[in-house]
């Protein structure tokens, strides 16, 4: 494996994941999404990235080492972030969004796309853990 394969693997993942959110968008959309690339939707590119490093820390040296315990400790605190916190603040920006546009329908609106659902989260990770796995065969 090369020394870079811990550089490329994250930067893969999330390209991958990028590409395959804008195809995903582009078709529900059925225009060209570009206005949707950015945080939230399906799939979720911080679990790739998170999990692309583990699987390749998991494939490269084995799970039974420390490497692979602080890349799940990292992926994990990502994914909850995700999930929990970074949906709190989507709910926040609907409501700040209703509250400012009933007094000034002209200003700028917050951007309410932020969190993920579980299933954008677990696509995330099985696009991570594929580029890991293919990466660490390379």
């Amino acid at each position: 494996m090369s020394d870079y394969s811990y550089l490329l693997t994250p930067f893969v993942a999330w390209l991958v994941c990028g590409i395959t959110k804008f195809i995903i968008n582009c078709i529900i959309q059925k225009r060209l999404a570009f206005d949707l690339i950015g945080y939230g939707g399906m799939p979720s590119n911080h679990s790739a990235i998170v999990s692309s490093i583990v699987s390749l820390v998991g494939f490269d040296v084995g799970i039974d080492t420390p490497s692979f315990g602080i890349a799940v400790t990292l992926a994990f605190i990502v994914i909850l972030d995700a999930s929990s916190l970074r949906k709190q603040i989507e709910k926040q920006a609907i409501c700040i969004n209703q509250i400012n546009s009933s007094i000034n329908p002209q200003n700028p609106l917050l951007r309410q796309r932020i969190g993920h659902t579980k299933l954008e989260i677990f696509f995330g990770i099985a696009i991570g853990s594929m580029v890991g796995l293919v990466i660490s065969i390379i």
